[in-house]
């Protein structure tokens, strides 16, 4: 069997076997996931409802035996080179066979949701390609939510006689894994099996728990599959003690090709026995002739339903809640049905999405920034109960999720979820409005009440909480669902309400109390931040009232929305950008005063992206804008003064969250100032873009993807407090800047308006009923533009240009 390879583009950066810290996610949204290496190796298993960076299962790998002509066989596992450090105080780990035969070198090619690995070696006469996915098609979230991915080895022969190959992969039964850690062997709870099937559709090893799963946290399922007819299968290796699993597998492998069932030694001997592992191979075998590719495809899934009733620790109810993916497939075997009778249709589908992203005229960085932040939706970040809601960390600690809660103040940057899955993003609405918000507006930012918890008892965020209703009109205009709109307008108008007289004293439409904010402080008096939050909430506000009949609060609204515009330019702009007004800075901590703040303009690139318009005077939006990329990008960190988190080092470049370019920094000033985030980076630099400052906002995005190299850092893994940062999302603002998409599903319309190569333009672009290309390219005949909406998914009859 021969699969076409995928096709890659030629923008993209590549990565050898030395690129340590690459890392690139398998896995279904809310599904946990592994990640495969640069070296092909896989690593990083999280598939068990949490975090768990490093870890690894024993035993697991691919390996491949090639036997032509008369020569010996060459057995080898099927990645590069080990990379040092070889320190471990007892030699380097028995179970990641360290001592047997790899190739020696790789390079990794990866666009979302698509990862290639090409093993190199000038004794090996066969090339070989590792090619793994897992489905990923916007708008079809089920099937975008399989908890597996498929792995391919291509292998071409390039000798002068046939050739004899067997693929195998060898795994370890993890079923009962009793929580993250890296020795996953040292947590095993209770016994496991493996279990041979064969069906029409499939065969493989069915890894599962002797007393089955139930309510059991640590409980679950595990299969290895193919439909390939050329199999062969060691249930399980050899167990009897010491090594005799690994040293007897490898032998059988090595001879034939063809794996025998257990053996069972008589001898007498040692009983030492390292755990009661449990470890089983599948292999496949194919004769190769000159010059031709076979393809050796493999399915992994994993069924883990059981997760806490919460997020973690204090913050979990008793009993359990399941995962989404448990209403679709009752266990590993059945998503690996699932994956291998639909995968033409899965394949074709998640490979449109690939190629229009990917065929988009941008700079490579871009298309990079914009795909690797996909990786946040598949990470443990986020999750999906068996009700439907979807559910998101602001990121990942190596063993727990860091900060819960669908965090109002960080999710207001994330924008690749509502243009991608908005029925997702719908459900983070109906949980902010539905439960968290009560009769009297107040909207808590940390969701906890569907757990049965009690109410996240913090004072509401001021950014946060008007942030919910500006993407409450964006989620509307994006589906054109007006129904949800209805559904939810009793409860934001309310909040709304709660926002201008909670955070407003003084009646002047700017907030001027205590203001808790996404920088873990609160914030007193006038500024920018808040104050353009709720100025662009009000003007959501009266849009969203006026449409439904609402007059009272249209009226309201928008007279607040002017009344608020006017006093935030009055107060608030210096001349340059729009400061903090304070009588004494110093009266209380953690204020930025007189500072340039990166998100002083938050506010308005939300409006932006909700096709809300400008809030400011426009002369005043573009200076700010430009003021904050003058002042507080920085193209050598060598010599910056950072005693915090350290994003940005060294000769890197990245973008501030504050500075003080005239002077007046508080002598205590907001905690994070010094630091870079990546979401911040994104929406000033998409905000730059829609300005019409293209060549700054481009220069961010690029310094933002050199940090994340793979050598230095994870490209699929944008770091703030924790890994696969929610923030990062913001990258999905830059396709929507530099393509100058509108979009207003209520009344079925798109436009584009391309910021860079307008005369041969393309780009993908998607709402909530469906997702394509838009072309556009100058005629020299005519010289005029000729333009094309190509609908790859969803309802044609939905949209039109305009």
């Amino acid at each position: 069997m021969f699969r076409e390879p995928f096709r890659f583009s030629d923008k993209m950066r590549t990565f050898s076997n030395e690129a340590t810290e690459a890392a690139f996610l398998l896995g279904g949204i809310g599904t946990g996931n592994l990640s495969i290496g640069a070296r092909g190796e896989m690593r990083d298993w999280e598939i068990f409802n949490r975090p768990n960076k490093g870890g690894k299962l024993p035993y697991t790998f691919f390996s491949i035996r090639v036997k032509d002509g008369d020569s010996m066989p060459d057995c080898r596992v099927l990645e590069a080179k080990l990379n040092p450090p070889f320190d471990a105080w007892g030699g380097m780990d028995w179970d990641i066979v360290a001592g047997l035969p790899r190739f020696r070198s790789s390079v990794m090619r990866a666009e979302y949701p698509f990862v290639s690995v090409g093993l190199s070696d000038p004794d090996l006469k066969m090339e070989v390609k590792l090619e793994a996915f897992t489905p990923f098609i916007p708008l079809n979230a089920a099937d975008s939510g399989i908890p597996g991915a498929i792995i391919r080895y291509s292998v071409k022969n390039i000798s002068e006689f046939p050739a004899d190959v067997t693929v195998a992969a060898s795994m370890f039964n993890a079923a009962a894994f009793g929580g993250a850690d890296r020795e996953i062997n040292n947590r095993l709870q209770g016994s496991v099996v493996n279990e041979l099937r064969e069906e029409t559709s499939q065969k493989g090893l069915f890894f599962k728990t002797c007393d089955g799963i139930g309510d059991r946290l640590e409980c679950g399922d595990l299969s290895l599959v193919t439909t390939n007819p050329n199999t062969t299968c060691k249930v399980n290796w050899l167990g009897s003690g010491w090594l005799d699993g690994i040293h007897e597998f490898w032998k059988d492998f090595c001879e034939d090709g063809l794996l025998e069932k257990e053996l069972n030694l008589d001898a007498v001997g040692s009983e030492f026995s390292v755990k009661a592992q449990k470890v089983g191979s599948l292999g496949i075998f194919e004769t190769i002739e000159p010059n031709e590719t076979k393809t050796f495809e493999f399915v992994l899934t994993w069924f883990f339903p059981n997760r806490i009733n919460g997020w973690s620790g204090e913050h979990a109810g008793d009993g359990i809640v399941k995962n989404y993916y448990s209403r679709l497939f009752g266990s590993s075997w059945e998503a690996a049905k699932y994956l291998n009778v639909n995968m033409k249709r899965l394949e074709s589908e998640s490979r449109k999405f690939h190629d229009a992203l990917f065929g988009s005229t941008y700079p490579g960085y871009v298309l990079d920034a914009i795909s690797s932040n996909i990786t946040v939706l598949r990470s443990n970040t986020c999750f999906r109960t068996s009700d439907g809601i979807f559910y998101g960390w602001e990121g990942c600690m190596d063993r727990e999720g860091s900060c819960c809660g669908n965090c109002t103040h960080v999710w207001n940057y994330a924008q690749t979820l509502a243009f991608l899955f908005p029925e997702l993003e719908q459900t983070m609405r109906r949980v902010e409005f539905g439960v968290e918000t009560d009769d009297e507006g107040r909207m808590a930012y940390r969701t906890q009440q569907t757990f049965g918890l009690k109410k996240w008892e913090m004072p509401p965020a001021a950014d946060g909480q008007p942030g919910t209703i500006i993407r409450l009109y964006r989620d509307w205009k994006i589906s054109g669902n007006s129904v949800f709109l209805k559904e939810l307008w009793p409860k934001a108008s309310k909040a709304l309400d709660f926002a201008l007289s909670y955070w407003d004293k003084d009646g002047d439409c700017v907030p001027d109390d205590r203001q808790h904010n996404t920088y873990d402080t609160d914030f007193y008096g006038p500024n920018p931040l808040t104050g353009v939050m709720l100025c662009a909430a009000l003007k959501a506000g009266a849009e969203m009232a006026e449409y439904l009949n609402d007059t009272v609060h249209a009226r309201s609204y928008g007279g607040a929305f002017k009344k608020c515009a006017a006093n935030l330019d009055e107060m608030l702009w210096n001349g340059e950008y729009y400061e903090q007004k304070s009588e004494d800075i110093d009266r209380y901590r953690y204020q930025f005063g007189k500072g340039c703040l990166s998100d002083q303009l938050l506010g308005q690139l939300l409006a932006h992206v909700a096709g809300l318009g400008c809030l400011l005077p426009e002369e005043h939006v573009k200076k700010a804008i430009h003021s904050v990329f003058k002042n507080n990008y920085k193209a050598d960190f060598s010599l910056h003064m950072n005693a915090q988190r350290t994003y940005a080092l060294n000769d890197e470049k990245g973008l501030l969250l504050c500075t003080w370019p005239h002077g007046g920094r508080p002598s205590s000033q907001f905690v994070y100032s010094d630091e870079v985030w990546t979401g911040i980076e994104y929406q000033v630099a998409a905000h730059l873009i829609y300005e019409g400052f293209v060549e700054e906002g481009l220069k961010i995005v690029e310094s933002v993807r050199d940090r994340y190299d793979g050598y230095k850092r994870n490209p699929w893994d944008e770091i703030e407090c924790g890994h696969h940062y929610a923030r990062s999302m913001a990258s999905w603002a830059v396709l929507l800047a530099l393509s100058g998409f509108r979009y207003d599903m209520v009344e079925g319309k798109i436009g584009f308006d391309p910021k860079i190569s307008g005369d041969d333009f393309s780009t993908f672009w998607s709402t909530g009923s469906a997702w394509g290309v838009y072309r556009q390219k100058k005629n020299p005949g005519t010289g005029k533009l000729d333009t094309e909406l190509e609908v790859l998914y969803g309802d044609a009859g939905a949209v039109k240009l305009c």
